[in-house]
């Protein structure tokens, strides 16, 4: 990333997406976050988090509603202008490139290239920082196909990152990681200065990181706001169909929960 980074504000207004008319997956979706807050988008498997998502960065058009980018709707915006303000991070793991590292992360600046103009010295440099930033500079010359899943995912945030952009959005970034490297990436995105929204099935985590939680059921947002203002017990047995239980919470820092079946499950 460069150096003056800086995120954009983002806002969903009444956002319905479905794969057919009478399916809606996503269902009347409104939000709005400032540039550089961090949001976490909570919810069982089924509750439309990837889906929204795809309406965020247009990979979908939604049935009804609109995005916005620091006020301009998504849809007015160029395919080039849109991987401009957002790169993505998906959760499927692609298959294998026949290329090394570098050249993969070097993808992320394609929306930069001017024509069939090359690289320049700003796309090596971005694609260094990069690579320093996840820690692989030294993976650099190695094929992407010899690497851990892990390492993987790490080489796909690295890309994202030097797509230079001002919004980052992943889905389940900390998948295929182990602790150590969930905390680290989680740590890095939270020092980017972007604005990052994800999605992330560990709600510790979540309430650690995020400036706003989108806590969401059956396609709707049931709960928006700062991380101790959504994550209850109540609201988390609703979402997710068990028995959430408060732990507590340290000073300065959002409630703990622990989870078990609920009676009648």
């Amino acid at each position: 990333m460069s150096c003056n980074a800086k995120g954009a504000a983002l806002a969903a207004e009444w956002l319905s997406w479905g794969p057919r008319a009478g399916l809606d997956l996503v269902r009347d979706v409104s939000f709005a976050i400032p540039a550089g807050a961090r949001l976490a988008i909570l919810g069982a498997n089924g509750a439309g988090k990837t889906s929204l998502l795809r309406c965020l960065y247009r990979a979908v058009q939604p049935r009804a509603g609109r995005v916005l980018i620091d006020g301009t709707d998504l849809a007015a915006l160029s395919p080039r202008e849109v991987a401009r303000h957002i790169s993505v991070v998906l959760q499927e793991m692609p298959a294998d490139f026949p290329f090394t590292v570098r050249d993969v992360v070097m993808m992320g600046r394609i929306p930069r290239r001017s024509g069939l103009a090359g690289w320049q010295e700003s796309d090596r440099q971005a694609c260094d920082h990069a690579l320093s930033h996840l820690e692989l500079t030294s993976f650099a010359d190695r094929a992407f196909s010899s690497l851990s899943g892990g390492e993987k995912q790490r080489v796909l945030v690295a890309r994202a990152l030097a797509q230079d952009p001002e919004i980052l959005i992943l889905d389940e970034p900390t998948n295929h990681l182990d602790i150590r490297h969930q905390l680290e990436i989680l740590a890095l995105l939270e020092g980017l200065g972007l604005t990052v929204v994800t999605t992330l099935h560990d709600i510790n985590l979540a309430g650690r990181f995020a400036t706003h939680v989108a806590l969401m059921a059956q396609g709707r947002l049931i709960g928006f706001g700062a991380p101790d203002e959504v994550l209850d017990a109540g609201a988390l047995s609703a979402a997710f169909g068990v028995t959430a239980h408060c732990q507590g919470a340290r000073e300065m820092e959002p409630p703990r929960f622990s989870f078990s079946l609920a009676a009648n499950s």
